[in-house]
């Protein structure tokens, strides 16, 4: 005689019917209480990544300096706060743009970032050139392109002169939409 076999709780016996149902039932609730949690969990990272597509970047006017501050012709580099920054941006919120005091009171701004890559631009006073030291993209002094892999000129931002000041109309970083 076969000891396992006979045994009341024996597992090959076949399932009764209201056991088959409770397995269904609890199955059904588990997978229910599993997508819930899914949901509670997912719905908020998936708000997290998309909001900022939804966002608007705020447009600021921010001082650069006196007027007097800025000889005619001369072109330098004034840095300045990225007015939509995030909580957490740390360093990487402060940005800087090149500014040119073209007439009395005319002045033309450019981004510090290169449009093929997004690096950072230098101004050489004795070529009048910017150059993107990291591709080898060159600018005319009015921005436009050189020479290099830039596909456009430089982002230039609006200036105004209010009460005395020099004021940039600054977004968030302006960088390539191409690879």
């Amino acid at each position: 005689m076969n000891e396992i076999t006979d045994s009341p709780h024996s597992t090959c016996r076949a399932p009764t019917p209201e056991e088959i149902a409770r397995r269904g039932f609890l199955t059904k609730i588990s997978v229910a209480l599993g997508g819930l949690c899914a949901a509670m969990l997912g719905v908020p990272l998936v708000g997290f990544v998309v909001a900022p597509l939804f966002r608007k970047a705020p447009d600021a006017w921010i001082p650069v300096g006196k007027i007097d501050d800025f000889e005619i012709g001369r072109t330098i580099r004034v840095p300045f706060t990225d007015p939509s920054p995030l909580p957490w941006a740390g360093i990487t919120a402060k940005s800087a743009a090149w500014l040119r005091r073209e007439s009395d009171a005319q002045f033309i701004a450019f981004s510090v970032n290169c449009t093929h890559m997004g690096c950072p631009i230098r101004w050489l006073a004795d070529a009048e050139l910017f150059m993107c030291p990291c591709h080898g993209g060159v600018y005319y002094k009015d921005g436009t392109v050189a020479a290099g892999p830039p596909p456009n000129p430089l982002v230039r931002y609006a200036v105004r002169v209010a009460n005395g000041q020099v004021e940039i109309k600054a977004a968030g970083v302006p960088i390539t939409k191409t690879l």
